[in-house]
């Protein structure tokens, strides 16, 4: 596999025997690659923006900059970039305060290296990290966000409309394949399709801005995908 097929992984924790265990899991995998290290906020915000990663790997609790704001400060400089967090926590409304944030999903720092590669995984194939519990609370505060009129309607074409619907049911790809009969590669290329003209770079980064742009409610999927 060339490096321009590789994931490209930013690592940004102040730990450095957790930053060297990070690589050390993320660098035996094939189809994966770390690019830089992180040992601060300022500094993954710094390295985020200049070698535009497809995925950063975030700690909360940092020098500088804590986590969530980095996280923050990277979605507004580069919206394409997924960040997924590690932290030691797993409350409800810290995890929503994450997502809120533009995180693309988290994961505790109790995972194995195979959990985060899967995860790193999942994220770049559309597919969510999100429990589904933790996607109906971030659906039910996305609804109780007031709709931002919606400049551009046809934003979506129809079919991207459906698969967006879909996601926010919390369907997989090969769910969602199932459900309109198209193959997984299909639905991979519309979430891609999905993610760029919303510039987001993960599922729950989609499902909020699609429900707060108005592009979907939760009656459009209660209603129109029903067995």
């Amino acid at each position: 596999m060339s490096a321009r097929d590789k994931l490209r992984i930013l690592i940004a924790d102040d730990h450095p025997l957790l930053c060297e265990a990070l690589h050390r899991a993320l660098d035996s995998e094939k189809d994966v690659e770390v690019i830089a290290e992180a040992s601060d906020g300022e500094e993954a915000v710094k390295l985020a923006s200049e070698l535009k990663p497809d995925v950063v790997v975030m700690d909360i609790v940092m020098p500088k900059l804590n986590g969530i704001e980095a996280t923050k400060k990277i979605k507004e400089m580069t919206p394409n970039v997924a960040i997924l967090i590690l932290t030691a926590y797993d409350d409800d409304e810290y995890v929503l305060g994450l997502l809120d944030a533009g995180a693309a999903g988290y994961l505790l720092k109790s995972a194995r290296g195979h959990d985060l590669v899967n995860a790193i995984r999942a994220i770049q194939a559309g597919e969510s990290v999100l429990h589904p519990s933790i996607i109906a609370k971030l659906l039910k505060r996305a609804m109780m966000a007031p709709v931002k009129e919606q400049k551009h309607p046809e934003l979506l074409s129809e079919r991207e409309s459906d698969i967006l619907k879909l996601v926010t049911l919390g369907m997989s790809n090969k769910e969602i394949g199932k459900k309109l009969f198209l193959s997984e590669r299909t639905v991979k290329a519309h979430l891609t399709n999905i993610f760029n003209k919303l510039n987001v770079a993960s599922r729950s980064e989609a499902i909020v801005k699609g429900l707060k742009w108005g592009l979907v409610t939760l009656e459009d999927t209660t209603d129109k995908f029903q067995d």
